[in-house]
């Protein structure tokens, strides 16, 4: 069976480990890394797409960062409860042509019992901004 540190019920400073958890997998830029903190059933909402378990996970993030390159993310705790937490974010990215984005968002995260995330619902936008304005 797996179990991902920390379990739920949340407490400030776990919900904070989890966050902190996330981002550093996410900036590894490693899909198999990054989804093994999900349900092999997972269920994602991001943006317009709708994606179910691991290896869809895997496909839909190999995709995602051979088109946003030099991808850099940072996630803050905004609210958390029992099982739950909600994070903000924001990354930047560019794309092959140079073109630099600056992505901002929410993400709403329900966990099982074992610290795996079985629920991922994620509202992204996005900014082209100019490479002296990056922050990340």
């Amino acid at each position: 069976m797996e179990i991902k540190q920390p379990l739920p019920p949340f407490t400030k400073e776990t919900a904070q480990q989890k966050v902190q958890l996330a981002e550093d997998a996410w900036n590894s830029k490693d899909p198999i890394k990054v989804s093994k903190a999900y349900t092999i059933d997972t269920e994602w909402r991001n943006r317009d797409q709708f994606i179910n378990g691991r290896k869809e996970v895997q496909a839909f993030l190999s995709d995602k960062w051979k088109k946003e390159l030099d991808y850099k993310l940072k996630k803050e705790l905004w609210a958390f409860q029992e099982n739950r937490i909600a994070v903000r974010f924001e990354y930047e990215y560019r794309t092959e042509n140079g073109q630099w984005f600056r992505a901002y968002g929410n993400e709403n995260w329900e966990f099982d019992e074992n610290g795996l995330m079985q629920k991922r619902f994620a509202s992204i936008n996005d900014v082209a901004i100019k490479a002296s304005e990056r922050k990340l």
